[in-house]
């Protein structure tokens, strides 16, 4: 069961002073069995106080506002956690498609996440759910072709989509990051009825060479019969096992974003993200992202200006 040790900082920096900023974070573990959280100290830019709730997909969830005049906005996480998953997982790959059905019936949440979003390539997808379908004979099998399906032919390459990119980008393109990926196998697993959940957190196993490693990252976790949720990353063609950290599920990065918030002030800003894990043997990988953003039009004599924090913290997940 391996230690890591995670930091992660999200910093915001204004041209001028802004006030009154509001902020709702996911930056806390999941609860759920496959983690356990050893120690998690968290520092915010004029320690307001936090008020924390369990949301629609339980995720742990933290409000704060930051009232006074400030030219910076640091959120710091400092997270020491112990994954508990074996290194292979138990699924029982015979896992039929009466079964599934049976389950979905019984549970509302599994029949809202088996619903596919309305996409204008919807019949390019299909041709994927056939193709799979033809292909695999349980469940499981249908899953893991999906996830080899994205991994063979869309290519990872940073920087070609950006944080409004839709599914029917993606199929345009063949190609993006984690959170494209994730999004494109969501969308062809709920066509074929298999619940499926959007997962935000880190991949920690960078000796392995994994895309996305030592990064916020993300990937997909389907409800198999007989199983319940299980991890699957079409990032790199693999299920998830112990190398994963889990932050926040929901039906889409919407439900999953690490910080959004909004300001008063006509401001213009820049966002920068560190993000550094740790091993037991204490090699530390690191990584720095300075978000490009769009310049906020400001008149001076304006007060108040909603900053688009929301979309800038896709970008967090498209920079992997």
């Amino acid at each position: 069961m391996p230690i890591f040790k995670i930091h992660h900082v999200t910093r915001y920096d204004y041209d001028r002073p802004v006030k009154e900023s509001i902020n709702e974070i996911r930056i806390y573990p999941y609860p759920c069995a496959e983690q356990e959280m050893l120690e998690h100290d968290l520092a915010i830019t004029g320690q307001p106080d936090i008020l924390t709730f369990n949301d629609y997909w339980n995720n742990k969830t933290g409000l704060f506002n930051v009232m006074p005049l400030h030219k910076e906005l640091v959120i710091e996480s400092k997270l020491l956690i112990r994954t508990t998953l074996p290194s292979q997982l138990r699924i029982n790959f015979h896992a039929g498609w009466d079964d599934l059905v049976q389950e979905v019936k019984r549970d509302m949440i599994l029949v809202e996440l088996s619903k596919q979003d309305f996409i204008k390539s919807q019949k390019k997808i299909k041709e994927v759910v056939d193709l799979m379908m033809q292909n695999s004979r349980s469940v499981p099998a249908a899953v893991e072709f999906c996830n080899e399906y994205i991994y063979k032919y869309f290519k990872y390459i940073k920087g070609i989509t950006n944080i409004e990119t839709t599914v029917d980008e993606i199929l345009h393109h063949k190609s993006g990051v984690c959170q494209d990926f994730a999004h494109l196998m969501l969308q062809i697993l709920r066509t074929a009825g298999i619940p499926a959940r959007y997962v935000s957190g880190y991949i920690c196993p960078n000796k392995n060479g994994m895309r996305g490693e030592g990064a916020t990252h993300a990937w997909v976790e389907v409800y198999l019969p007989g199983y319940g949720w299980a991890g699957i990353d079409p990032t790199n063609n693999v299920w998830v096992t112990n190398n994963h950290i889990k932050l926040a599920v929901g039906r889409n990065f919407n439900d999953c974003s690490p910080v959004k918030g909004a300001f008063k002030g006509p401001a213009r800003q820049k966002l920068s993200i560190y993000v550094s894990v740790g091993y037991e043997d204490g090699h530390v990988f690191e990584e720095l992202n300075n978000v490009q953003m769009e310049a906020i039009p400001s008149d001076p004599q304006e007060e108040v200006l909603v900053d688009p924090r929301f979309a800038v913290q896709q970008q967090q997940q498209q920079q992997q």
